[in-house]
């Protein structure tokens, strides 16, 4: 049956139980109530550069594949960082923007990207994304944070990068923080405890609470911390407290909110996503300044839980390098991006492959200054 492909302008347009069929659940930002939610609460719009175009393909009134997708007028929220691709085009007098964006709006996660039955259908939504690319003159496609698995479906006219985020696995197994920490050496051992004493001394206290667990006045503490972070680093939140509100609810036990407690008022706050297997690290915020306070709400209370639950793998955002000293170690992440422009796209793949060989060597040099004791 030949397969029907439809763009649409948003996701409510697709039925929930048929777009979160095409995954297996495990990363909670691929759900329909997660990806609609960001639509229908404000944290999407036009004048800040996202416009909703979704790819999907179609046997008759089945849902058989599909790709989140986004026409970008800038390059904002999105963590593949290509500015200097858009002043290179500028520089020529060509317009970078509007390009297709196949991503989780803010979220650098890596998930699948090509959501689909089968691989045919995955391969199909590729052949649709270039034919599309040329069709409508963009300038070029994006598919950003995608899986290892995915990687190997995109042809060589898709340029390939990598970057480095920091990851915490449970690698050996361990049953509480305790086996954590004694498998580190005695430097970084040392330097967690005294960290997580000072957040102790000065009275913090934490409470974990999952989206059907959280108050309201819980939800409003985590979103004027988010509030406070993007008005301190001046730049605009996207997520609404509306957004928050519908993620707790429709989607409660994904959420964790983690809030430190001092003289019984929230004084800092992070806030998670929670998979199958994984924790996500997204958003904190604090009224002041403690020592140890960033690192024991956004790190160590996060580790916590992952050991508490059964949890293989805690990401706690992008970047970081002071994440290493804390048990997070380098991973790789990959996007891939085919460009219209013949010569502009031979041009980029040799400025790619540089900085492929650049990130690689980074990571080994990482891999080097690991904390954890050589037998672990």
């Amino acid at each position: 049956m030949t397969l029907q492909v439809r763009l649409l302008p948003a996701l409510a347009q697709v039925d929930a139980v048929q777009w979160d069929a095409l995954h297996d659940g495990a990363n909670p930002f691929l759900c329909h109530a997660f990806l609609e939610g960001l639509e229908r609460h404000g944290c999407l719009r036009e004048d800040w550069g996202w416009t909703p175009r979704h790819l999907t393909l179609w046997e008759g009134e089945r849902l058989v594949a599909a790709a989140p997708g986004y026409l970008k007028a800038n390059s904002h929220g999105e963590f593949v960082f290509d500015h200097a691709w858009a002043h290179a085009y500028a520089r020529h007098g060509l317009d970078y923007y509007p390009k297709w964006l196949f991503a989780v709006p803010y979220s650098p996660v890596t998930g699948p990207r090509l959501l689909a039955r089968d691989e045919a259908c995955r391969r199909a939504l590729l052949v649709e994304i270039a034919r599309r690319t040329a069709a409508d003159a963009v300038s070029s496609a994006h598919v950003n944070f995608h899986t290892e698995a995915e990687d190997r479906l995109f042809d060589e006219d898709w340029l390939s990068r990598i970057d480095v985020q920091y990851h915490w696995h449970n690698q050996d197994g361990w049953a509480d923080l305790d086996a954590f920490l004694a498998a580190m050496d005695h430097k970084h051992r040392k330097n967690i405890r005294q960290e997580r004493a000072k957040v102790q001394r000065a009275g913090v206290t934490f409470r974990r609470v999952h989206g059907d667990e959280a108050t309201p006045g819980d939800l409003d503490a985590i979103h004027r911390f988010y509030l406070q972070t993007f008005r301190d680093y001046g730049n605009a939140p996207a997520l609404t407290r509306d957004f928050i509100g519908h993620i707790a609810r429709i989607m409660p036990r994904n959420i964790l909110i983690i809030l430190a407690i001092r003289n019984g008022v929230a004084v800092a706050g992070a806030l998670c996503l929670r998979g199958t297997d994984a924790l996500y690290g997204r958003y904190w915020g604090a009224d002041g300044v403690l020592p140890g306070l960033h690192f024991e709400t956004c790190y160590y209370q996060g580790i916590e839980y992952c050991l508490e639950h059964g949890l293989a793998r805690f990401e706690p955002g992008a970047q970081g390098e002071h994440k290493l000293a804390r048990g997070f170690l380098p991973t790789l992440v990959r996007s891939r991006h085919r460009i219209t422009h013949p010569q502009f796209r031979q041009a980029l793949r040799d400025w790619c492959t540089e900085e492929t060989s650049s990130v690689q060597r980074y990571a080994a040099n990482l891999v080097a200054h690991s904390p954890f004791r050589a037998s672990s």
